[in-house]
C-alpha cells in the first residue's frame, strides 16, 4: 500500500515585500507637500498685504513732500511779491522831497539770475489751490500701525 505522503508546505512569497512602507512613506510625503502650498500660500498673502500697505503709504508720503514743496514755493512767492510791493509803494511817514527824481531803477533782493525770471512771471496771475478737506477718523487713526503683541 502507498503512504499518503503530507503535502508540502507553501511558502507565501510576496512580489513587492516593501510595498506598504512605500504607500505610507508616499502619503506623509503627500501630506507634507499639500502643508507647504498652504503656508506659501499664506506667505504670499502676507506679503501681497504688506507690499500694497507699503504703496499706499509711500503715494501718502509722495503727495505729503508734493505739498511742502508747494506750500514752501507758495511762501517764497509770497515773500517775493511782499518785498516787492513794500519796495515799490513809499513809506507813508515819508514827507514828499522837491529834489529831482532819481534815475537808476529801484534794486531788489532777489537770487542772482532771478531778475529776468521775475519779470518773467510778473504777468502771470498764480492758480489758488483748493482748501483741503477734513480729515475723518478713520485717516487720523491708522489702524496698520497698532502694533499687536502676544
Amino acid at each position: 500500500m502507498a503512504i499518503p505522503q503530507a503535502l508540502p508546505a507553501r511558502k507565501s512569497k510576496r512580489k513587492h515585500p516593501m510595498l506598504p512602507v512605500l504607500i505610507v512613506l508616499f502619503l506623509v510625503s503627500y501630506g507634507l507637500m499639500c502643508l507647504l502650498a498652504v503656508e506659501q500660500d499664506r506667505t504670499i498673502s502676507a506679503q501681497r498685504y504688506l507690499i500694497q500697505s507699503l504703496l499706499g503709504d509711500s503715494s501718502e508720503l509722495s503727495n505729503l513732500k508734493g505739498k511742502l514743496i508747494q506750500k514752501h514755493y507758495a511762501d517764497a512767492q509770497a515773500q517775493a511779491k511782499a518785498g516787492s510791493r513794500s519796495q515799490a509803494q513809499p513809506p507813508l511817514t515819508q514827507v514828499p522831497s522837491t529834489q529831482a527824481p532819481m534815475t537808476q531803477a529801484p534794486m531788489t533782493q532777489d537770487k542772482p539770475g532771478g531778475n529776468a525770471q521775475s519779470s518773467h512771471n510778473a504777468g502771470k496771475s498764480r492758480k489758488t489751490v483748493p482748501p483741503k478737506p477734513p480729515l475723518g477718523i478713520s485717516d487720523i487713526v491708522d489702524g496698520r500701525r497698532i502694533v499687536e503683541t502676544i
